[in-house]
Parts: structure tokens; sequence; C-alpha cells
């Protein structure tokens, strides 16, 4: 029997990286998965690579009637949520003096918007024994050049995990963060341009392990939080980054 035997989960931006590593894992373990993505080719894609356990939901976290037709259609479908992966967000690179405020609606509407209203609207689904695992960042905790903004709006998830723990205290209801470092993932080939040996270097020297994570290794530890096995954790932040911000 699966970790996630049982369970309905839903995975924000589950159409490609670490969300679709994230997905397949969970739908193995046995969780039925929900997935949304802005762009139906890329979500139709996942959910044939997943192949059983899953159904796609288009939308963007940024609009909040997308969200509550996305909760809506999870409610009518299965009557609960018993794990939330916040996880849909977007990254692009402006230094101070070039940042634009189109720059910082999108990685804020995005990124922070998105993950509060994905975990307030769910939350009325869950119940004791869920779990709501944002998706934060290393840059959360460092200084990135060029990264402000994307870098900002994770700070925030990493204090929205901290308050919503103490919110929720009664409910039975856990709320952590998964911190990446470097991953190949499309989001990670769309800051690199059409250039990308410099930054996968760069961040490759940074690690302690020296490499680039692969999505599959975030996944596994994405599973670790969804399931029984961290029951004691609330309000945590777990590095999976080779060590990028510990040392």
């Amino acid at each position: 029997m699966g970790k996630l035997a049982g369970k309905i989960a839903l995975v924000t931006g589950g159409n490609s990286g670490i969300g679709l590593a994230t997905a397949r894992r969970f739908a193995a373990e046995g969780a039925y998965v929900f997935i949304t993505g802005r762009r139906q080719a890329e979500l139709d894609r996942a959910v044939a690579e997943i192949a059983q356990n899953v159904r796609g939901l288009q939308g963007d976290v940024a609009k909040l009637d997308e969200l509550d037709r996305i909760v809506s259609t999870i409610r009518d479908e299965k009557g609960r949520l018993d794990v939330v992966v916040a996880n849909a967000g977007v990254a692009e690179f402006a230094p101070l003096g070039a940042i634009t405020e189109a720059h910082y609606d999108r990685i804020f509407d995005i990124n922070v918007k998105g993950t509060l209203f994905t975990v307030q609207k769910a939350l009325p689904l869950m119940r004791a024994g869920g779990t709501v695992i944002v998706i934060g960042s290393t840059t959360g905790s460092m200084g990135t050049p060029a990264f402000s903004v994307y870098s900002a709006t994770k700070a925030a998830l990493r204090n929205f995990a901290r308050t919503w723990a103490l919110d929720l205290q009664g409910t039975g209801i856990r709320v952590n963060v998964l911190s990446p470092g470097a991953t190949m993932t499309p989001g990670l080939q769309g800051v690199a341009g059409e250039a990308p040996d410099a930054l996968y270097n760069a961040l490759k020297a940074q690690t302690p392990l020296g490499r680039i994570a692969d999505s599959a290794e975030t996944a596994a530890v994405a599973l670790f939080l969804a399931s029984d096995e961290s029951s004691f954790m609330t309000g945590s932040e777990v590095f999976v980054d080779g060590g990028m911000a510990q040392v």
C-alpha cells in the first residue's frame, strides 16, 4: 500500500517541473491528484504522463474566480482535500533600477496572492490530518543578484507558513515549507535564457554537492511532508538544496 493511499491531493502548477514530479510521485503512492496549470496543452501532456489517479484543471491561481472554479470542481467530484501543494510560481530576473511595476505585479500576484488564496479557498475542504505544503526557495533566505522581487515573494511564503501554523491550531491541519535549491526545471531553463551554461555553472559552484537537483529529489521530500511520517511537523521549512543555503 502506498504512503498516500486514499488521499486526495491538489498540486498547483502540476503541469511541469517540481509540481509535475510531485504529482507523479503522489499518484504512484496511491493518492488521487488534481493538478492545475494555465496552459491546457501542457496540462494535457502532464495528465497523460502521470496516467493514473489524476485530473487536470486549467486555471490561473492569480485569478480568484478561476481558483473558485477549481476548488468547486474538487468539492463536487471528491468532497475533500487531504493534501494541498501550493507550487505554482514564476521567476524573472530584474536588477534594482530596472524593476517595473508589471514585473512586480506579475511575480507577487502569482507567487504570493496565488498561494494565499489557493490555501484559503482549499481550507474548507480539509480536515484533521490534512497537510499544506508551500513551495519556497533558497532565495527566500539568501541574497541573489537581480532576483530581489522573486526572493521577496519566497520570504513572504515562509512567513505565511509560520503564521498559518498558529492560525490552524486546533484543526489538526499542518503547514510546512519545502524550499528547493537549484533544480533542473523548465522554470530554471526559462530564466537561464539562450546561454544557460554560465548560470548552471555558477549554481553548481554555490552548491556543496556540486550539482543541480532533479525534480524527483524534491518530490521525494514533498511525499514525506504529505505523509503521516511528518505528523509532528508544522511551521517548518525543509531545504532540498544540496547545502546551498546551509553552509
